[in-house]
């Protein structure tokens, strides 16, 4: 029998690690992506240990850890370059199972890409659910090209997900955080400094290198939605920070006109009821989008895609193929329907832990009355005298998770 069919639906990292995993699993699959080349919008990302171990099973961990890992001593500091607490990448190495890795978004997309037959993506193709699918009959999705059909559509549209209006047509969709966000990756300067995250009031930056010789710098303020700069956003964050420690004056000068992205920042503050309908998964913004303030937007979404490959790879296996040619219906009753169920149920409380704490996290950088400012820092001074362990502390469950199969980085065979 043909191999079931799935249709994934954006070209990001969360559709692509999908697509290489569902593939993996037995799926013949096809990336739709609108844009006409596959170039994420972006700068840095940082693969947390759970990123890595989801991309262990998927044969890509040791292939991402060679590309860039955060070495030394760094921390939190305020504007002025006093450090509020410092930690080291032993000691998140050691607490976690393994280290940061910054990577250039563009790096990742290729590497994923590059595990992808040729053919499997199609750029420049946009796509539109146009039937979500059910027990007894595919899904269908529309595109320039005329209509595919599909045993399993994996939406991996992004925060203004039209799949995710579609199937919950009554959600109220993600919601503005009063933020905005700013990145940009420049040369590294000539004195070297030691990664850093520095809060101010309502503002904050930070700075960490990538291992090709460059800088990933990210900053974040409280704006009105929409808002941009009357000349460029270089000179916004001039104004912004340009009086704060060294090295954050010299990463800003050092940025070319226009090479500046900006970015509001939005969250889905209520909850899907589900990460599925029909025979339609969503998975990354599409279904959680989170304040960029715990660096786990990109990681969820790999887990994401992870744990789906996972479930409806293993029911899919004993369902259509054990089955023959006519039991595809029959084998997406009692398999893909139920992959899909325990897809949401393992996803859906974990990730709406996490995008609830990346809130809590928004709510104290945002802090911009000059008393609250100076017993937040106080109080992070504080706690930092009892050692790394305990600012650590607030990734336990996040940085420490394992996927639900065996990987090769677990010192057992993937399965």
């Amino acid at each position: 029998m043909d191999q079931p069919r799935a249709l994934v639906i954006g070209g990001g990292i969360g559709g692509l690690t999908a697509a290489v995993a569902l593939r993996q699993r037995g799926w013949a699959v096809t990336v739709l992506e609108r844009a006409p080349e596959l170039t994420p919008v972006g700068a840095g990302l940082g693969l947390a240990p759970n990123a890595q171990r989801a991309l262990d099973v998927i044969g890509l961990g040791d292939r991402v850890r060679a590309l860039s890992a955060w070495q030394g001593d760094g921390g939190l500091r305020a504007p002025g370059g006093r450090w509020l607490s410092r930690t080291s990448s032993k000691a998140a190495a050691d607490r976690f199972g393994g280290p940061l890795v910054l990577v250039h978004r563009a790096t990742l997309v290729s590497l994923l890409a590059s595990a992808l037959p040729e053919g499997v993506v199609r750029t420049g193709t946009a796509a539109e659910l146009t039937d979500p699918g059910d027990v007894g009959r595919p899904a269908v999705v529309s595109t320039p090209d005329g209509e595919l059909e599909a045993d399993l559509v994996v939406a991996a549209d992004g925060i203004r997900s039209a799949v995710r209006r579609a199937l919950f047509p009554g959600h109220p969709g993600p919601r503005y955080t009063g933020l905005t966000t700013w990145r940009v990756v420049v040369p590294a300067p000539e004195r070297p400094f030691a990664p850093h995250e520095t809060w101010g009031r309502g503002r904050l930056w930070g700075t960490q290198p990538l291992k090709d010789g460059r800088v990933y710098a990210y900053a974040m303020a409280t704006a009105p939605e929409g808002a941009h700069a009357p000349d460029d956003e270089r000179a916004e964050l001039r104004r912004l920070f340009g009086d704060w420690h060294d090295p954050v004056p010299g990463i800003i000068e050092a940025a070319g006109p226009g090479q500046v992205l900006r970015h509001d920042v939005h969250e889905m503050a209520v909850p899907l009821p589900a990460y599925h309908r029909g025979r339609v998964a969503l998975l990354g913004d599409a279904a959680h989008a989170m304040q960029p303030t715990l660096g786990q937007g990109g990681n969820q979404a790999i887990e994401d895609a992870v744990v789906l490959a996972h479930h409806v790879g293993r029911n899919g296996d004993s369902g259509p193929a054990a089955e023959g040619a006519t039991g595809l219906a029959a084998g997406l009753a009692t398999g893909l329907a139920a992959g899909l169920a325990s897809y949401s149920a393992d996803r859906l409380p974990r990730t709406t832990a996490i995008v609830r704490q990346a809130t809590r996290t928004g709510r104290m950088t945002a802090v911009s009355n000059p008393v609250a400012v100076a017993v937040r820092d106080a109080l992070i001074v504080a706690v930092s005298r009892f050692g790394p362990g305990l600012i650590l502390r607030g990734f336990a469950g996040i940085a420490d998770w394992r996927p639900p199969q065996h990987t090769y980085a677990s010192g057992t065979p993937r399965q």
